[in-house]
């Protein structure tokens, strides 16, 4: 009789698999890289075959990604599907370029909202909003898949776009393995823990360990200084020239005693040791070897600066082979490009920069611009490149030194300082693979960036993954429609931020309790015999919390006050414990007692703010949409429906205004400056130009819906939506009207990074548009075909 086969978990199966000498798929899968691969990449490629769920956390440039190609490896060799996911546009084309040199071209699909390509393909590369789209609408591309690859799955801390990777990854179907690929953080397990609840069988792979590795140095003065000396302490010689430095300073101080200058910001005052210039800086990494480099400074403007002063100092960094090479990829690059644009774009000096070794990169870039830097960067042909932190993204270019000016930056509302996980993220890019035998992070020393502070970034392993997670008019629509709303609601309490907030629970409630059972300890002290000593003393402290509240009354309200503080004086009197001989000893107990209450007090109102808060925020949302008629009885309306086809920030403002026909006498170029405000964020605060006409009247009209929006979401305690953007709409009209990109940008603050990233994102909602409301098809494609052009056609990947 023939023995009956055994099932085995995931778990089960691993521990098996521990016994076995190899993994075949594995090993053939190993076979296709010229390196060995790490422990860390042969356990995560390990689980998946073995049925988990992996969750990968490594440093940049550590090569997490292999794992996600193990499992696009295992979709070919099974039949199945994989879908690799990306949190921008760049990093989707350069994983399609990577998988396609793997597999071939008809392997390998990519789809990233303006770009369709083999959709059908055993692998598809796409942005992660594309997936989730695809999740709502119950895609038939979502037919075989069997893996998910979520790289960057940190980016769920992002406030605006987060939210998108907790939605995958609660509602795939639980057949779908998902390799989830993260940046270092310090709370993986908990990351981990989660995926186990959500995702089942899931294995957590973390790895401190750089494959190139990274030494910290500060650039003092001509000096370029061991951070750290052998024992893990700040350098004494750093220490030394600090103190030094500010002995001049303090001397000078003293010397101009009376003077209404600040030292800080007076010339003659500063250190005597003299920070190198930026061309001084790139001059002197080349001569200690230690280019190719990228320098991170936080402002465009800064970046672009910073080339030209290079420029003007003569910098040289290419031979005369590498400059042929360079113009043969800007000639390829531009061929596309209107000559009489080249001028607006600041052609001639970008290109003169490139052939010279140097660029800047940040997103005020014309993206061929950018992706030509990012291309000649990784061929090794450019040198320099001064960036802002979108670098720091997971684009692939690594280089042999990161150089960092100030560990400050702007957030769009103050300066802050940089965290060590951007710290860590940033200075991550030093060391190339199989390139370098280690990377360089070099810190320039001024008087506002101190030794200890660096050296407290450097060293800080500490950077948890926080949820942003919270449900959308959209999301909620699309949920209620899916799942109706009790199991909707059930769903999003399985949110990572849900598990983040109920695991703060549990150790309030540890508070409490602890509290509580010391003021049981305590009561058991103040037992009188005359009476009720609590009874006595909660009396005393509700006098003082009256007579506490005094000043913030009217004086009228104040004699009322007043009047009640004698009675209850009366009462306290009168109360039998007022006569006990032990009645200050009993009272200095109670007061502490009373002290731990309103502790008790305080940690409920958080016990009570964090418990179901995710849930309750769908409620109120919820709420929202029955008032304004999306749903009604439960059921979804066909304004619902339309909404659940509108995704952004202003979901619900958009789909009001198409209920009201506000689009429907529009022409193409009105319709393109109107949908503008929806998505354009201005930099500073502005005064817009905007057309006169139709576009003015469906303008005011945009306003007035969301004051009624904005008074209802603050009525029910909802936080609201933003407000339209007027800042856009005149650049936006004159392009969808053919003017031309220099008439547009002449006298404006526009850069073409901006202009063409925000006539993307108005195509990206034009598409939505025609598939949420066909009746508008043909002013939408009268649009589509009126800014679909010039710059913005052949731009490609943008952040």
């Amino acid at each position: 009789m023939p023995e009956k086969e055994v099932l085995l978990s995931p778990s089960e199966r691993y521990a098996a698999s521990r016994m076995r000498d190899s993994y075949k798929k594995s090993a053939q899968f190993a076979d296709l890289y010229p390196f060995a691969l790490d422990d860390f990449q042969v356990e995560g490629c390990h689980a998946l075959e073995d049925g988990f769920g992996v969750l990968v956390a490594a440093p940049t440039g550590a090569g997490k990604t292999v794992v996600g190609e193990f499992a696009a490896h295992l979709a070919m060799a099974e039949g199945k599907k994989c879908f690799y996911t990306t949190p921008i546009k760049a990093l989707s084309n350069q994983k399609f370029q990577d998988l396609t040199s793997l597999y071939g071209e008809s392997k390998v699909g990519l789809l990233t909202g303006d770009t369709s390509f083999n959709s059908e393909a055993p692998i598809v590369v796409m942005t992660t909003e594309v997936l989730r789209n695809m999740i709502y609408s119950g895609s038939s591309t979502l037919a075989n898949l069997k893996y998910v690859v979520m790289d960057e799955v940190h980016y769920l801390a992002d406030k605006f776009r987060g939210a998108v990777w907790e939605e995958i990854l609660i509602h795939l179907p639980e057949s779908v393995q998902v390799a989830s690929l993260s940046a270092t953080v310090s709370n993986a397990e908990e990351f981990g823990d989660w995926l186990q609840t959500v995702r089942g069988d899931t294995k957590v792979i973390v790895s401190e360990i750089r494959p190139v590795p990274l030494y910290q140095h500060v650039l003092f003065g001509n000096r370029l200084l061991d951070l750290f000396v052998d024992d893990g302490k700040v350098n004494s010689e750093i220490l030394r020239l600090e103190r030094e430095s500010f002995k001049q300073v303090r001397a000078s101080q003293a010397a101009n005693k009376g003077s209404k200058n600040n030292w800080r910001n007076n010339s003659q005052l500063t250190p005597t040791i003299r920070s190198l210039s930026r061309p001084e800086v790139i001059d002197k990494l080349d001569r200690e070897g230690l280019l190719p480099a990228i320098t991170f400074i936080f402002s465009r403007k800064a970046c672009d600066a910073a080339v030209h002063q290079c420029l003007t100092a003569g910098i040289k960094l290419t031979t005369s082979d590498e400059r042929s090479e360079i113009r043969q990829v800007i000639a390829r690059s531009i061929r596309n490009i209107p000559e009489e644009d080249l001028l607006i774009l600041g052609f001639h000096e970008w290109s003169d920069a490139l052939e010279r070794g140097i660029a800047a990169h940040h997103a005020g870039l014309l993206p061929t611009f950018k992706e030509t830097v990012e291309e000649l960067f990784q061929r090794g042909l450019v040198k320099a490149v001064f960036a802002t932190e979108t670098l720091a993204l997971g684009i692939n270019m690594p280089a042999r030194t990161v150089v960092m000016e100030k560990l400050t930056k702007w957030n769009g509302e103050s300066h802050v300082a940089v965290t060590p996980g951007e710290y860590t993220q940033l200075t991550g890019r030093a060391g190339r693979r199989g390139i370098d035998i280690e990377g360089n992070a070099v810190i320039l020393w001024t008087k506002d960036v101190d030794s200890g502070s660096v050296a407290g970034l450097a060293s800080t392993r500490t950077y948890p993954l926080r949820s942003s997670f919270k449900p959308t008019y959209n999301m909620t629509i699309n949920l209620i429609s899916q799942f109706g709303a009790e199991r909707a609601r059930t769903s999003l309490e399985s949110s990572f931020a849900q598990f983040q907030a109920d695991k703060a629970v549990v150790g309030l409630a540890r508070q409490i309790k602890r509290n509580d059972n010391a003021i049981s300890e305590l009561a058991a002290d103040i037992n009188c015999h005359l009476g009720d000593f609590l009874e006595y003393s909660d009396l005393r402290a509700h006098i003082s919390d009256l007579e506490k509240s005094l000043n913030k009354r009217s004086r009228p309200k104040r004699l009322e006050r007043e009047i009640e503080i004698s009675e209850f004086r009366k009462t306290l009197r009168a109360h039998p414990c007022h006569g006990c001989a032990e009645r200050e000893t009993h009272s200095r107990i109670s007061e502490r007692m009373q002290r731990l209450k309103r502790e008790n007090r305080g940690l409920a109102e958080r016990v009570d703010n964090r418990t179901n808060v995710i849930a309750k925020r769908f409620d109120l949302v919820r709420v929202m949409l029955e008032r304004f008629g999306y749903i009604e009885d439960g059921e979804i309306t066909k304004w619902g429906k339309l909404l659940s086809k509108i995704y952004g920030e202003t979901d619900f403002l958009i789909s009001q205004m198409i209920r009201l026909g506000a689009f429907d006498n529009l022409d193409g170029p009105e319709l393109v400056s109107v949908l503008s405000a929806f998505l354009y964020e201005a930099r500073k605060e502005e005064s817009p130009k905007i057309p006169r006409g139709a576009v003015q009247e469906v303008l005011g009209e945009l306003v007035k819906q969301w004051s009624i929006i904005h008074e209802e979401e603050v009525d029910i305690g909802l936080e609201p939506l933003r407000e339209p953007d007027m800042g856009f709409c005149f650049a936006s009209y004159r392009w969808a009207s053919g003017h031309s990109l220099t008439s547009i940008l002449k006298g404006t603050e526009l850069t073409v990074g901006d202009f063409v990233r925000s006539m993307k994102q108005i195509i990206d909602l034009l598409r939505q548009l025609s598939i949420a409301s066909p009746h508008l098809e043909r002013i939408v494609s009268d649009a589509l075909k009126r800014i679909d052009r010039g710059v913005v056609a052949y731009a490609g990947a943008v952040l």
